[in-house]
């Protein structure tokens, strides 16, 4: 970041957003506030009842919300945060022309984090899950008695109400909580205290690409990490040398840990009980989970690795974790169909579905639907071909992977691949069932015509808020 953009950053800096409503700039304004600034914000959806959850929020800590045509400009704001979703043409960018110093939302968090001198950082990052661990962990340290400052790219039920969102929480001790992304490499701006490293998959880059980022990631760390195995395994010990480290293992009795590596003992899933017992140092305790999926265990052990790295040791630390309320379409369960279990959930890369078609077998006895809306035609592109080489692996016999019409935001597209041409490769190429539905109205009627108790149904996709409202719709 240069001198004049980290200068236009600080306590009493008049900051506007373009597209506040996102659930990463929401949460960065939120914490612009608590830091002393001025904000204000536009977005293209300021209207739409899907988006009032966030900018009610929003309105209520002061944020002066306008449409999106430049009208922002009266405020006569010191700096213009945007993301890369907003086109060069949009009216809040073409009024100021020349007025206004551009900052990347990647760079404006850098300001925002570079604010927080007085805290120990920890950023919680991987392809998959940091969303769910960062605000799990906010929430296990709140519950241990310490009120961390968390920045999420989630709203998380235990922390969200009338004035606060869900995504940044102001913490009044010393320690902060955020989500580092890799999908624009801005990880890459930040030097944290200590690093929670997931997982490495295929979202935005290739694994070869993924792996040197989160090398370097881990260079800039400054005091300890905790990584699973597989990532340990993938980008070697020469980058956390410096560090103290901890390493676990999401896989169930993994035989390759040993006494430096946290591992899964068992884990018992069904409609009554969710629970894992983890294995440290020669003991074994028992954790209530708050979500079915091995991924679930798989994150609360890595929480428990961090809050043991940072010498947090209380004795009610198990209830901390068990004690999880969640995040916003994070598996969100909404009703019935026919007796047929109806849930919500953000995931919108190859892992994050393939977990969680997998937590719902779970718990379901029949098939599991899947009822997918890409997040954009570059990332389904990027994903299909990956994504179907897991469904052929993954989906049973009475499963059916279901694709909505792509989801646009806005932002630069060859508005290809379609949806119904992915569709029509799967059918022609795979052995398992495959539907495209070009409207909601024709998904909603084949669930209602297909659906029995046996089943469970989940609707998918990230970006776009109107599909939990639609899940909730659909069970009524």
């Amino acid at each position: 970041m240069s001198q004049k953009q980290d200068s236009e950053i600080k306590p009493g800096a008049k900051v506007h957003f373009i597209g506040i409503g996102g659930i990463g700039m929401s949460g960065l304004a939120q914490m612009l506030v608590a830091e002393g600034c001025i904000v204000s914000g536009s977005d293209r959806g300021i209207d739409q009842p899907e988006n009032q959850r966030i900018l009610n929020a929003l309105r209520a800590q002061g944020i002066k919300l306008f449409p999106q045509d430049g009208s922002y400009i009266t405020e006569r704001p010191d700096a213009l945060v945007y993301s890369t979703a907003i086109e060069d043409d949009n009216p809040d960018f073409v009024v100021a022309a020349g007025k206004i110093t551009k900052i990347h939302r990647s760079q404006a968090l850098e300001a925002a984090i570079n604010l927080q001198k007085d805290k120990n950082i920890i950023a919680v990052t991987g392809s998959c899950g940091k969303t769910t661990v960062s605000s799990w962990l906010a929430e296990s340290l709140f519950n241990s008695g310490i009120d961390a400052s968390l920045l999420s790219g989630g709203l998380v039920n235990t922390f969200t109400n009338e004035k606060n969102a869900g995504n940044f929480k102001n913490g009044q001790d010393n320690y902060m909580v955020f989500e580092a992304d890799e999908s624009d490499k801005s990880l890459l701006n930040y030097s944290p205290d200590y690093s929670l490293v997931l997982n490495i998959g295929t979202d935005h880059y290739s694994k070869e690409e993924l792996i040197e980022v989160f090398q370097q990631f881990l260079r800039q760390t400054k005091k300890g990490a905790v990584l699973s195995k597989e990532v340990y395994d993938m980008l070697g010990s020469d980058c956390v040398r410096h560090l103290k480290v901890i390493l676990f293992s999401g896989e169930l009795n993994t035989a390759h840990c040993d006494q430096n590596c946290w591992t899964l003992s068992d884990y018992t899933a069904n409609q009554s009980q969710v629970s894992t017992t983890i294995s440290i140092r020669d003991q074994k305790i028992i954790l209530p989970l708050p979500a079915p999926g091995i991924h679930t265990a798989a994150n609360a052990l890595s929480i428990y690795a961090t809050l043991d790295l940072l010498g947090i040791n209380t004795t009610n630390i198990a209830t901390a974790i068990s004690d999880f309320k969640g995040v916003w379409r994070r598996f969100d369960y909404h009703g019935l169909i026919n007796g047929a279990k109806i849930y919500d959930d953000y995931a919108h890369n190859v892992e994050k579905i393939i977990s969680s078609i997998s937590a719902a077998r779970e718990i379901t006895q029949g098939g599991v639907t899947i009822l997918f809306q890409p997040h954009g035609y570059g990332p389904l592109s990027f994903m299909k071909d990956e994504l179907f080489k897991e469904l052929e692996r993954s989906l049973e016999s009475d499963d059916i992977f279901c694709l909505l019409p792509v989801f646009y935001a806005g932002g630069t597209s060859s508005f290809v691949p379609k949806s119904e041409s992915v569709i029509s490769d799967y059918q022609n190429t795979g052995t398992k069932q495959y539907k495209y539905f070009d409207t909601r109205q024709a998904a909603e009627a084949y669930l209602k015509e297909n659906l029995t108790v046996d089943n469970t149904a989940i609707v998918m996709g990230a970006r776009d808020n109107s599909l939990s409202d639609w899940a909730n719709e659909i069970t009524q």
